[in-house]
């Protein structure tokens, strides 16, 4: 097959989709056909009154750049004929990528379900002894691909599953890439970007980055029988977890957590924060002194990331990066879904429960966590507040976690609130100097 034969589908036509598969797709040269399914009815119309083609916005340390992908076949997933053309896509793509909002939105009891359509696609590709595939998984869990996998292989017959698993791999990702989409005509206009489509009402707006992670591929036959990817710019890794965990407890979480202590100092963009140096320093501390201590001790020895030095330039890269102006992206964005994050497995209870761990007291996360839940719930900065154990507890139940830990983290997370209210009460003073200040 030649490579302008190659065919590329993605799923969910959002940010990470249009900004990094769609556009470094495109971009390769490697592909003939390039296809997309999208559940929003309005989003299909627009691009395909636009003839396929869409505008991407790339945000770079020194301005914004619009560039033009396309064409782009856009395909609605809740109608049957988009379904039916999506599964013969499948059936004949080399690269397919998902990016839905979460790994719950895999499987869905609707016709057009991503793990029914997936089902259909590469039974027909086992069935016609279709090119081998690779499906990115690109919602942000660390074990997105085995989910994803499971669900897709249980809407196979059980006679046909060994056909299909020799045909694909899937693969988890690692997508540092800082992306969003900014709403609304004015804020558009007022930014300088390009809107999606001619006349819409939104702007994909992501920064330049693309070093990405992913498993690594290995298909039956040895040299991965012949298997080659059209976007060759990814980086595989034979394992995958340790820089997934510097994605979730190092770049997610100092995420949240300046976003969080942002929305507690009433500022609107992420890029304010860069006129705090106290702020700055706290982030870098929490950065490089508490996920990276850990997560140095955790994966020693794993390569060059996984040192002081490595771990220290990877924090400093980042914190440049969120608070590029050009990126302006808004707090509420980043910090929006408080209840998620504060989840027992997710960022910021995740960091810190890591570092306890690793005997390393993370109190700057602790510090997040608790302006986090004043984003929950206002009262928190009072003194007539509910408890953190009663915040958090309902969040944490169906995790059931271990009682004595729970107690632990809840402890440090009382603390972060003491010390957040000291802070706000004293007119933020100097948040580099923590502990100190508080």
């Amino acid at each position: 097959m030649s490579e302008s034969n190659r065919t590329f589908v993605g799923f969910g036509f959002g940010a990470i989709q249009a900004g990094l598969f769609l556009y470094e797709a495109a971009r390769s040269g490697n592909f003939g056909r390039l296809v997309v399914g999208e559940v929003v009815p309005a989003a299909v119309d627009e691009l395909v009154k636009a003839g396929g083609r869409y505008v991407v916005n790339i945000a770079s340390s020194d301005g914004v750049k619009p560039e033009e992908v396309g064409p782009v076949e856009i395909l609605h997933t809740g109608c049957e004929h988009g379904r039916a053309l999506l599964v013969n896509a499948v059936a004949e793509a080399e690269e397919i990528a998902t990016a839905a909002p979460g790994v719950q939105q895999y499987v869905s009891n609707a016709s057009g379900s991503l793990h029914g359509i997936l089902a259909d696609g590469l039974r027909k590709k086992a069935a016609a002894r279709g090119p081998r595939a690779v499906v990115y998984a690109a919602e942000n869990h660390n074990h997105a691909a085995e989910i994803l996998e499971a669900a897709v292989l249980d809407a196979v017959p059980a006679d046909e599953r060994g056909s299909v698993r020799r045909q694909v791999r899937f693969l988890n990702t690692v997508i540092g890439k800082m992306s969003g989409v900014v709403s609304g005509e004015g804020e558009v206009h007022s930014r300088g970007l390009a809107p999606i489509t001619p006349g819409a009402g939104r702007a994909f707006l992501v920064e330049r980055f693309n070093r990405i992670y992913i498993s690594r591929i290995r298909f039956d036959g040895g040299a991965n029988a012949g298997f080659r990817r059209g976007i060759d710019l990814f980086e595989e890794k034979p394992d995958l977890l340790p820089f997934e965990e510097a994605k979730l407890y190092g770049h997610n979480a100092t995420h949240a957590l300046a976003a969080y202590v942002a929305a507690v100092r009433g500022l609107e963009r992420m890029c304010e924060l860069a006129g705090d140096p106290g702020v700055v320093a706290f982030l870098e501390a929490a950065f490089i002194e508490e996920s990276g201590a850990t997560l140095i001790r955790r994966h020693a020895g794993l390569g060059p990331l996984f040192t002081r030095e490595g771990y220290r330039a990877y924090a400093l890269d980042l914190l440049t990066r969120m608070f590029n102006p050009h990126l302006g992206d808004l707090v509420s964005r980043v910090g929006r879904d408080p209840q998620r994050k504060l989840g027992w497995d997710d960022r910021l209870i995740g960091v810190i429960r890591l570092a306890m761990a690793y005997g390393i007291e993370p109190r700057r996360y602790a510090m997040g966590a608790a302006a986090a839940l004043a984003m929950l719930d206002g009262s928190v900065l009072r003194a007539d507040s509910p408890s953190v154990s009663a915040l958090l507890d309902p969040l944490w139940r169906e995790a059931r976690p271990d009682a004595a830990e729970a107690q632990e983290v809840i402890r440090l997370v009382e603390d972060g609130r003491n010390r957040l209210r000291l802070w706000v009460e004293r007119g933020f003073p100097d948040l580099g100097a923590f502990p100190a200040c508080c």
